[in-house]
């Protein structure tokens, strides 16, 4: 099997669904309060840094091709 690199979008990602998964989980069992209200603005900032670092490891691929 060889190595391949790094997905940084996908791991922010899947970071970001854990940490909300776990957060309802908490809220659910415990007397925690999650105020829904936070999950579609905690996404947007997730998905926008997924995104980011994506381009931003694109470009230096890119270049290190070149």
């Amino acid at each position: 099997m060889s190595r391949h690199k790094t997905d940084w979008g996908s791991l922010i990602a899947g970071l970001l669904f854990i940490a909300l998964g776990a957060a309802f989980v908490i809220s659910g069992s415990t007397d925690w309060g999650f105020d829904a209200v936070w999950v579609l603005p905690v996404l947007a900032i997730g998905v926008g840094t997924a995104g980011v670092a994506r381009a931003l490891a694109g470009s230096r691929d890119h270049d290190d091709r070149a």
